[in-house]
């Protein structure tokens, strides 16, 4: 399962091995002041939106690139779970990152702790790379 932690000024997702494989990258980061809403979603369908793109998708378990007209969204998300959903602002790498984690508050509360205390500061976001590749 996924973990999400906050890293200096980034959010970084780090895939489990079965995650990974399928979205063919091991972790996906982006700036907190990428950031402009976090939530927890109880109903992991719900975060799905646009045509399945680059990754795994069967029944029970979605990892990778979701294509949407507006951009791209990320999920990592099992049936069943609850999911952390990350929204973040034009010019970020997704529109959308969510996420099945062993504890979404806590990673919410983490997120969000990161948010208020300036690590999100105003402006444009930056540009950061949005995922490391599996060799």
């Amino acid at each position: 399962m996924a973990r999400v932690e906050v890293d200096g000024g980034e959010v970084v997702v780090r895939l489990g091995v079965r995650e990974g494989l399928a979205a063919r990258r091991r972790q996906v980061r982006v700036p907190v002041s990428a950031l402009r809403e976090v939530r927890v979603e109880r109903s992991w369908w719900r975060v799905l939106r646009g045509r399945p793109g680059s990754g795994r998708w069967s029944p029970g378990r979605c990892s990778g690139v979701r294509d949407r007209p507006a951009g791209e969204d990320f999920v990592a998300v099992k049936a069943e779970s609850t999911v952390l959903c990350l929204e973040l602002a034009d010019g970020a790498p997704f529109g959308r990152i969510a996420v099945s984690v062993d504890d979404p508050e806590r990673a919410e509360r983490e997120v969000r702790a990161a948010m208020a205390s300036g690590a999100a500061a105003p402006g444009p976001p930056d540009r950061a790379p949005r995922e490391e590749e599996i060799p």
